[in-house]
């Protein structure tokens, strides 16, 4: 597939990296294709950088992967007409631009409204799927764990898009759990604050999420 990764930073290069490495054509997505990491980028991989807007024009599939402030913001830029039934994966979070209390990571949205329903409502013709936003990037891809592979929840209103990033998921390593329509984005970006507690208060960064059934 063609993908656009929407978004520069840490693990808009690390989702890029994955999918050009299981052979996908990839592009990489930034608000200023001249700043030094991006052109770096392009040098040792040799993925494309683009503009919001080009990116999402020639993908068949889009990684959201702004801070979550930014988000919405990046979507208007990308061109919601360009979202138009497309498959996007989500990997934002919410975070708020505050320090966290003994670990715990401050959230702009509340239990009854995600970012991700804020993001669908946005741009309603988009196929909405949340992945990759309860793990650090270092794992996203090929994650390895002596107890066997992670787990990575995932949840969306279009079926066939989520059978389709699930697919992705299972390339990449991972187990997928559905937990079903774009309302459970309320359970899931909160997962993020979870996993960085370790990190914050032991500078453990490296765990993953693991559903026993």
């Amino acid at each position: 597939m063609k993908i656009g990764i929407i978004g520069s930073g840490a693990v808009g290069q690390a989702l890029a990296k994955g999918f050009q490495q299981e052979g996908h054509t990839v592009t990489l997505g930034t608000r200023d294709t001249s700043k030094p990491e991006a052109v770096q980028f392009n040098k040792e991989t040799g993925i494309p950088v683009a503009d919001f807007e080009t990116t999402a024009k020639t993908a068949d599939l889009l990684v959201l992967a702004t801070k979550g402030l930014v988000a919405a913001d990046a979507l208007r830029l990308a061109g919601i007409a360009n979202l138009d039934n497309k498959v996007i994966i989500d990997a934002t979070n919410p975070l708020a631009e505050k320090a966290p209390d003994h670990g715990v990571l401050h959230f702009f949205t509340t239990l009854e409204f995600s970012l991700m329903e804020q993001l669908q409502q946005l741009a309603p013709a988009a196929k909405f799927v949340k992945a990759f936003n309860s793990v650090g990037n270092a794992a996203m891809y090929q994650p390895q764990f002596k107890e066997g592979k992670p787990t990575m929840f995932i949840c969306g209103n279009d079926e066939e898009a989520k059978k389709t990033v699930t697919g992705l998921l299972t390339a990449f390593g991972w187990e997928t759990e559905d937990m079903g329509a774009v309302e459970a984005a309320r359970a899931i970006e909160p997962l993020c604050i979870l996993w960085c507690i370790p990190g914050f208060l032991q500078n453990r960064w490296t765990h993953a999420f693991k559903l026993l059934k």
